[in-house]
């Protein structure tokens, strides 16, 4: 298994992956704007993404977003996606995956990586756990459906 930043010329495998990640969490396929998506987070350079890969087979991958703190006047990246094709999983590939994130946001200077995960997905909790990621307990977190 390698691990690494992902480009335009990983697109269409990229957009495999990234549909299924949003069917693992209840929307419907849809390839056509999955590709769109993420097309244009290259385009516009919204977003860094890591790729692991076996051979020519897409096992997984993670997508930050860049954000910045404030009160700390710093760079901060939020880990919005990450995903392991079924049969890939219990074989270290997300872990490979933060590594990589971790690895890239100590390289540009952030200050804190973050992310939010459903709360009935256990078994990722228990990785970024294992991972060394702190459960937030100081704040409340809202959204706002616009």
């Amino acid at each position: 298994m390698k691990v690494r930043q992902a480009s335009i010329g990983d697109l269409t495998q990229l957009t495999g992956l990234f549909d299924g990640y949003r069917q693992f969490y209840g929307q419907k396929s849809d390839v056509v704007a999955a590709r769109r998506f993420l097309s244009d987070r290259f385009e516009h350079q919204q977003s860094v993404i890591f790729i692991a890969n076996d051979g020519e087979t897409g096992l997984g991958f993670t997508q930050l977003y860049p954000s910045f703190s404030s009160t700390r006047m710093t760079r901060t990246l939020i880990l919005n996606d990450l995903y392991v094709i079924p049969d890939a999983r219990k074989r270290g590939v997300a872990k490979a995956l933060l590594s990589a994130a971790t690895d890239y946001a100590r390289q540009i200077g952030a200050v804190r990586l973050s992310l939010s995960t459903a709360n009935d997905n256990l078994s990722a909790q228990a990785l970024y756990e294992a991972d060394g990621w702190v459960r937030e307990a100081l704040f409340v977190g809202y959204n706002k459906s616009l």
